[in-house]
């Protein structure tokens, strides 16, 4: 068998998975595009509740009324569809997996999917209604609130994966511990400097305001001291062993 062949066959395995992910998005987005408008009226209420007495949104651009909505429903039905593309990228590495990594990838892809979704519902419920209520207040005298709904859009959709990717770090110690790479006491030796990059990173990832970079920087610790947590389950010296029993029955 030329060596070409394990090569393209894996190729075309991957095409496939990479297909049915994108398939799997356009079929969720062709079910709720009809609701576009009411899916981003549902996504502009803590917005709207923020806004004082007569405020109301506003659009700059002709085919934003359009666009926006559209926009807002295709990276939704993304996320809609997270269970299922992370299930492809399972099936697509499963293979070469061992029992013991097996048993490993399954609660892991199980909690990321739930950690993501956590850190969307934790900025659309607890972060927009202080971070719109700050900046509705402090509007100054004689200027009216009437913001942009494409540059609400990017406002939102930039918190939404933020956050929902500063809640895998609890998946990412994890995996650094297993894998070996470091481990829990190292972790919390350079707990002082995690603290530190956890603001940096959260003046990186939101917008240039103090209360959404420090509505950030508190939860990625959080999540931090829980993957410590959870990274005592996790030995290298017991996935060694199980590769050896694993080569020993192969």
């Amino acid at each position: 068998m030329s060596p070409q062949q394990p090569l393209i066959s894996h190729l075309l395995e991957l095409r496939s998975k990479l297909l049915k992910s994108i398939t799997s998005v356009l079929l969720v987005f062709i079910c709720s595009v009809y609701w576009a408008n009411d899916i981003y009226h549902y996504m502009a209420i803590p917005l709207m509740q923020s806004l004082p007495t007569g405020g109301s949104m506003i659009a700059t651009d002709v085919a934003a009324p359009f666009f926006a909505p559209f926009k807002l429903t295709l990276v939704l039905s993304f996320f809609v569809a997270v269970p299922y593309i992370l299930f492809q990228i399972w099936s697509f590495v499963a293979p070469g997996l061992y029992k013991h990594e097996k048993r490993l990838v399954m609660p892991l892809l199980f909690s990321s999917t739930l950690l993501f979704y956590l850190g969307i519902a934790f900025a659309y419920y607890i972060v927009f209604p202080v971070v719109f209520g700050f900046f509705a207040n402090t509007a100054p005298e004689g200027v009216q609130v009437a913001t942009d709904i494409s540059s609400y859009l990017d406002f939102i959709l930039k918190l939404f994966f933020a956050f929902g990717l500063s809640f895998e770090i609890p998946i990412a110690v994890v995996l650094l511990c297993w894998a070996g790479v470091t481990t829990p006491e190292d972790l919390k030796q350079k707990r002082p400097y995690i603290v530190v990059g956890a603001f940096v990173v959260g003046m990186l990832l939101t917008p240039p305001d103090v209360i959404s970079q420090t509505m950030l920087a508190v939860p990625m610790l959080l999540l931090f001291e829980g993957g410590l947590l959870a990274a005592r389950f996790y030995s290298k010296p017991d996935d060694q062993s199980d590769d050896e029993a694993d080569k020993t029955n192969s």
